[in-house]
């Protein structure tokens, strides 16, 4: 069986109040044009393919024409597609049944009386147990490993068995996500590998967005990553994977085919941050036919100039590239570096961060106990987000 794994998409995302539908809708075409090369038997799409449970008209159109285009490319593949932590569970489910007659399944919420729902035969290839992102206290005890059994018993044929999920396996390389931990990444508490039961071939999980193997002794665990980056500190390569099984119990092949951003993330200067007058001269010195998105790390003793978020305007208004933010960092008398915040930025911070923040500068501890509280709470407000 041969899948083509990819997972956050993230459709609608702005960056900064620029809207990104263009290079969204050029991530589509390259996932178009590697399906009709790759010619894959499962199409997996491991959650959050919006950004936001609710979004626009315009982006739902954008996501189901291209789920169209992507099985014209291979009619006689099977897609999945599961929901994540940004999307709507039950809106994700809603046209459930037309999709089905083009072989494309969505799996939106768990339901323990309904299975068999998140079990789908590849005939003669394989099975898909499509488990989308639950809240840890919606998620049945043992639910991986039931799904397992439940397909052992059908696989008479040893045919490779593939399971998705969207969440935080612990052990993962969390870099581009702002205030995750071992523990939590995004709002989602971590799960050990081993509670996600035994007798798959492969694993394909979404969520953390820098593609990856979770080891697990047999090379077959794996985040395939985001397709295109969502903030400036995801610098790594953005990618799907392409998966091979021979059959049962054999280890996976897996190959990364890179997606080309249409306007790339850039940090200036690369690494490191610099005093205000150099940072000036490395946009100046930025080559005006690039499109990019800019943000400027600077140095500051004290405060900005509050001309500087105008001069960097003026310096991008005949540049191809977008000026976002500037990344204000100063050094406090007790020589730790302490992040001054925008307003761009606040509104992108995490709100964890934030309450850390906070109780830093009130001179509280802010404890497990405390991160616990405050992600239950979190996830609670997020469920009834999505009703």
């Amino acid at each position: 069986m041969k899948i083509l794994h990819t997972s956050d998409w993230h459709l609608g995302h702005t960056l900064y109040n620029y809207d990104r539908s263009v290079e969204q809708m050029a991530m589509l075409l390259q996932m178009v044009s590697i399906v009709k090369e790759q010619k894959p038997d499962v199409f997996l799409l491991c959650g959050d393919v919006y950004h936001t449970p609710q979004p626009s008209a315009t982006v739902q159109t954008m996501f189901t024409n291209a789920l169209a285009e992507i099985r014209d490319a291979n009619p006689g593949m099977t897609i999945v597609a599961t929901a994540g932590n940004h999307d709507s569970g039950t809106k994700h489910e809603i046209f459930r049944t037309p999709w089905m007659a083009l072989k494309v399944f969505t799996v939106g919420s768990i339901n323990a009386n309904q299975k068999e729902d998140m079990i789908i035969e590849i005939p003669g290839k394989g099975y898909v147990i499509a488990v989308p992102y639950a809240n840890e206290r919606n998620m049945p005890k043992g639910l991986f490993q039931e799904l397992l059994d439940i397909v052992a018993e059908k696989n008479k044929d040893n045919l490779p068995v593939v399971m998705t999920a969207h969440t935080t396996v612990r052990g993962c390389d969390f870099a581009g996500h702002e205030k995750a931990s071992e523990y939590t990444v995004g709002g989602i508490d971590s799960y050990d590998l081993d509670e996600m039961g035994v007798g798959y071939d492969y694993l394909a999980l979404g969520h953390i967005h820098h593609g990856q193997f979770i080891h697990s002794g047999k090379h077959n665990v794996r985040y395939c990553g985001a397709p295109i980056p969502v903030s400036f500190d995801e610098n790594y390569v953005h990618s799907v994977s392409i998966v091979e099984i021979a059959k049962h119990g054999e280890k996976p092949t897996v190959k990364e085919i890179e997606i080309e951003p249409h306007r790339p993330l850039v940090t200036l200067p690369t690494e490191g941050v610099a005093k205000w007058e150099d940072v000036k001269a490395l946009l100046q010195n930025y080559p005006n036919d690039i499109e990019a998105y800019i943000r400027l790390n600077v140095e500051v003793d004290d405060f900005l100039p509050v001309e500087a978020n105008a001069e960097a305007q003026l310096i991008c208004e005949d540049k191809k590239c977008r000026f976002c933010v500037i990344n204000s960092h100063r050094v406090k008398n007790n020589q730790r570096e302490a992040k001054v915040m925008s307003v761009q930025e606040f509104k992108t911070e995490e709100p964890i961060g934030i309450a850390e923040r906070y109780a830093e500068d009130l001179g509280i501890e802010f404890d497990d106990d405390m991160k616990e509280m405050f992600n239950e709470t979190l996830a609670a407000l997020k469920d009834e987000e999505r009703m």
